[in-house]
């Protein structure tokens, strides 16, 4: 008789995960590829229609993009993320348009504050990217008040960012267990996390045109600015760097419309409203 061995599930150490992730934000700036992004905020906003007042969170916002929308419409903003310097050119940037937001650094898994202390609980391609994304989901909807509601922004797996991803995974796979941050860009994954809780949900595909100079340019630009694009350049011996800019360089032509040497590509991202029962 012979005996059957189950195969372990890969233990997932999702400490190691997030302190690379976090070297990962932390290297380049991604403040020079997160203000092109500013239009997605200004949309999510007006899919959420915030109103003056409402008390707005800001998860993993990176250089602020929602949360200087929303300050723009007179909400109580604070913009939180992990990566301190991050949250610096957020101040930055609203203080050049004399904006008053708020910063604090918090990890979008044990978010420092009360339950349902939020109107509002927003990110724009942040919290999608936490290794343990069952708890970020979790502590999204713990600090949103009943009634109120829950914003995001994720890149869809099929899109161009979905697939640069694919790409850089190719050369350098993740580690056994960690999931891909696309998940947060499908209407599965997000009905599994918020329907339990919540009394509606709005899904709409949307598209964020990158447009460069170049195929070029925006591989250099993401290859000294973008942490995750950067440390995987930096993880590569020269070959392997070679090989990596080629298909990025291939993947921006199946995707470009411009057909005028620049760039235009759009990149398919989910928008998420929950309304929180």
């Amino acid at each position: 008789m012979s005996a059957v061995t189950a195969t372990a599930a890969p233990t997932v150490d999702l400490a190691a995960a997030k302190a690379r992730q976090h070297a990962a934000w932390s290297s380049g700036d991604y403040a020079v590829v997160g203000t092109t992004l500013q239009i997605v905020g200004e949309n999510l906003c007006e899919a959420l229609d915030v109103r003056s007042g409402q008390q707005v969170l800001d998860v993993a916002a990176g250089n602020g993009n929602i949360a200087l929308a929303a300050a723009r419409r007179g909400c109580d903003v604070l913009a939180t993320d992990y990566v301190a310097a991050l949250l610096e050119r957020a101040t930055e940037r609203a203080d050049a348009e004399r904006l008053p937001i708020a910063t604090q650094v918090a990890d979008a898994e044990a978010l420092p504050f009360d339950d349902a202390s939020f109107d509002v609980v927003t990110s724009t391609f942040g919290v999608m990217f936490t290794p343990d994304q069952a708890r970020a989901a979790s502590e999204l909807m713990r600090v949103c008040r009943p009634g109120g509601k829950i914003g995001l922004a994720n890149w869809t797996p099929q899109g161009f960012i979905g697939q640069l991803f694919r790409a850089i995974g190719s050369h350098l796979p993740p580690p056994p267990g960690v999931m891909s941050p696309a998940r947060w860009g499908t209407p599965d994954f997000i009905r599994e996390q918020f329907e339990s809780q919540a009394a509606a949900i709005e899904l709409q595909e949307r598209h964020f045109v990158f447009r460069y100079r170049s195929a070029a340019q925006f591989l250099q630009v993401f290859r000294t600015m973008y942490g995750p694009t950067l440390k995987a350049f930096a993880a590569l011996d020269e070959p392997g760097r070679q090989k990596l800019a080629a298909d990025i360089i291939a993947l921006v032509d199946r995707f470009n419309r411009a057909g005028d040497g620049t760039m235009v590509v759009p990149s398919e991202y989910l928008e998420v409203v929950v309304v929180k029962r």
